[in-house]
């Protein structure tokens, strides 16, 4: 687990008074200065880095966002209600800060830009790739996917020298194992996203130095280390995901 990497940090701890808030975070040395990863919960993270605070889905089910810093870059994955949440968006929201998400979402939230499947822009001097999210297999009826394609984004955030998928809510998809260079992956492993042998299998193709599985509410994450056991270049990270 690389226990030092790892440490209970109090994330708002010196930027607002009284704001005592634990989340696990771990450090991930780039080749200009540290990554830190905040593991909000489920499918809610905080990156910082170069001075730039970056959340990912901010949801207030998990977090005080009124306690957190504020976002100089938000992405946005799809329009459900446990990623899209209007209250934590203006709670980080401040003068200049970014909202980048989907058709659907930008429509509900004020300012957002629009990145569509295929997109890769830079935001903020941070180099931004969507990549499509969706479902091949797990359907809400016949022919009618949880996750259609083209509605979500996975996101490729690089962070000077390190590439950090998070692939929000989607299955092993081939825009997924098209993937080069992953550093850092957050791959999701409940229904009706991946089961844990759709995640080693997006994970065997990718081959992330670092794999966190996330968004795995209901899921024995020790399925996927066994499942994982004989690649050895896949470092598998397990953290308060749920």
């Amino acid at each position: 687990m690389k226990g030092s990497l790892l440490f209970l940090a109090l994330v708002a701890a010196g930027l607002n008074a009284g704001a005592a808030q634990a989340f696990e975070e771990d450090i991930i040395p780039t080749s200009a200065g540290n990554l830190g990863i905040t593991f909000i919960g489920h499918g809610t993270l905080m990156f910082r880095h170069g001075g730039k605070v970056v959340h990912v889905d901010p949801w207030s089910e998990l977090a005080d966002y009124g306690k957190l810093p504020k976002a100089d870059l938000v992405l946005i994955t799809h329009e459900h209600r446990d990623h899209l949440d209007l209250k934590a968006i203006d709670a980080i929201r401040k003068e200049g800060t970014v909202i980048i998400a989907t058709e659907i979402v930008a429509k509900q939230v004020k300012g957002a830009l629009v990145m569509k499947n295929g997109d890769a822009k830079a935001f903020l001097g941070i180099p931004v790739e969507a990549v499509a999210a969706y479902n091949l297999v797990h359907m809400r009826s016949p022919g009618t996917p949880y996750h259609p394609k083209g509605d979500g984004n996975g996101y490729v955030i690089t962070f000077a020298d390190k590439r950090v998928y998070v692939a929000a809510d989607t299955e092993n998809t081939p825009e997924m194992k098209a993937l080069k260079n992953i550093d850092v992956a957050f791959l999701p492993m409940n229904l009706p996203t991946m089961t844990p042998e759709m995640v080693a299998d997006a994970a065997k193709t990718l081959q992330p130095k670092i794999l966190y599985p996330y968004h795995f509410r209901g899921t024995d994450t020790r399925k996927l280390v066994t499942l994982l056991k004989d690649e050895k270049g896949i470092e598998i990270r397990i953290r308060k995901m749920q």
